[in-house]
């Protein structure tokens, strides 16, 4: 049993248990703005942060053409990484992907195939430059594909040499397995491998480019730790696991999420303006937090914010929605989204900074254009059951005046002109003809 992976909690050290002060900058960063959930061997990795440039990676696999905020907290890490002196190493999962982590899932992901993952791959790059410097300097961030090493191993190679370091058993007592078993929900041998890959991801970028740290959400943990074993056994190289909490918003729900879809954090997927919004509208309860944690503003200034009461908290959703939009889109894209709320809530106007489909003359039905199809396509609903569902509980509105016939068709004389398309005090967009 010696050789088998058996991980231990003595390297484990707990939010709620650390009594450690660390020295550097990174630590305390993460730790003062609320990213710091776990970490293996603290101290050491305090020391070897201390030392010199450290190499860190977060994984992310390429289930789809974007990212959503909800992976904004290990983008921001990656980001304070390279802020405080050390070197961000973005894994992008070309192979892992093509497995699917099964963690904390009800069921198993749908398989992509190559093509798929690099287009997806490709929208997900174009994320990345606006928060980190790639380049050739010591602590520019690199971007590694794990195809690189995953797409060419031999099977039988790979069972000897890697796979007999890791206990099932253990990996059966991982939370991430064990609570889809516990609810008798199948869990394939394909997905039951996906914590082995990571580990070995972990090794691959160890040798590769001196990598020291891996990152990664709370339910990372058991993974990751694989991963920090593995080295450990097979180079010999003392390496790090640093986990972050699993965010939800205040009234509990998963961040990323909202009535109409993902919060994406590319622009064709998401308007610089829904995005702002999306911030604009967070709970009150939730900014002092997310401004610690997505923007880059003073601590003390966070939490002045956030203690805001009354009207005043919408000012500091505004500051809120600037900073975070600023830092993904641009400051250009944050200043029009801005402009745009003011002129729609505030001076009742049209804005040419709305969400606009255009439609063209062929798709015009006899009588105009249908509105629920509109409200599908502009993402201000998931489904035509959710505009239906709000037509009739009066929710939607045509030039601010509110509409219930699930029949309604825009006019040719509405769409020359730009519609107004509202759904509920919040989401707006505009239909127009296509010129």
């Amino acid at each position: 049993m010696d050789n088998v992976l058996l991980i231990t909690n003595s390297i484990n050290c707990r939010k709620s248990e650390m009594t450690y002060n660390p020295k550097s900058e990174f630590l305390n960063v993460i730790r003062q703005r609320g990213f710091f959930d776990d970490c293996s061997n603290l101290e050491e990795l305090d020391n070897s942060l201390m030392k010199g440039i450290l190499p860190a990676y977060i994984g992310f696999d390429a289930t789809a053409k974007s990212l959503h905020i909800g992976s904004l907290i290990q983008i921001m890490m990656l980001r304070w990484l390279q802020k405080t002196g050390h070197k961000p190493i973005v894994l992008m999962g070309g192979g892992t992907t093509k497995v699917g982590d099964p963690s904390f899932r009800a069921d198993e992901r749908p398989l992509l195939d190559n093509s798929e993952i690099e287009t997806n791959i490709s929208g997900i790059k174009e994320v990345f430059s606006n928060y980190v410097t790639f380049g050739d300097n010591p602590t520019d961030a690199i971007m590694v594909n794990n195809a690189e090493w995953l797409d060419n191993l031999n099977y039988i190679a790979f069972l000897r040499d890697i796979g007999k370091y890791f206990s099932v058993n253990r990996m059966l007592s991982f939370e991430s397995v064990k609570s889809r078993l516990d609810r008798e929900q199948s869990l394939s041998f394909l997905e039951f491998n996906y914590m082995i890959l990571q580990a070995y991801d972990f090794l691959e970028l160890a040798k590769r480019h001196d990598c020291q740290l891996q990152m990664g959400g709370s339910d990372q943990w058991g993974n990751i730790l694989n991963g920090v074993d593995l080295n450990r056994r097979i180079i010999g190289k003392q390496v790090f696991a640093l986990t972050s909490p699993l965010l939800t918003t205040s009234d509990g729900k998963k961040m990323g999420k909202t009535q109409s879809g993902a919060v994406w954090l590319n622009a064709n997927l998401t308007s610089p303006y829904d995005f702002w919004q999306y911030w604009r509208n967070v709970s009150d309860n939730d900014v002092g937090k997310f401004l610690k944690l997505f923007t880059e503003l003073d601590l003390a200034e966070c939490d002045r914010l956030g203690s805001l009461e009354g009207s005043e908290i919408n000012e500091a959703k505004i500051i809120l929605a600037n900073e975070v939009t600023s830092l993904a889109h641009g400051k250009e894209q944050a200043d029009k989204a801005l402009s745009t709320a003011r002129e729609v809530f505030v001076e009742g106007r049209q804005s040419e900074g709305l969400p606009i489909l255009s439609v063209t003359s062929d798709s015009l039905m006899e009588d105009g254009y249908p509105l629920l199809q509109a409200l599908v396509q502009l993402g201000l609903v998931s489904s035509g059951k959710e505009a239906r569902r709000n037509l009739l509980g009066n929710g939607v509105r045509v030039n601010d005046i509110v509409e219930t016939d699930t029949a309604r068709m825009l006019s040719l004389e509405e769409l020359r002109k730009s519609a107004k398309i509202s759904v509920g005090k919040k989401r707006h967009a505009i239909v127009q003809l296509e010129k």
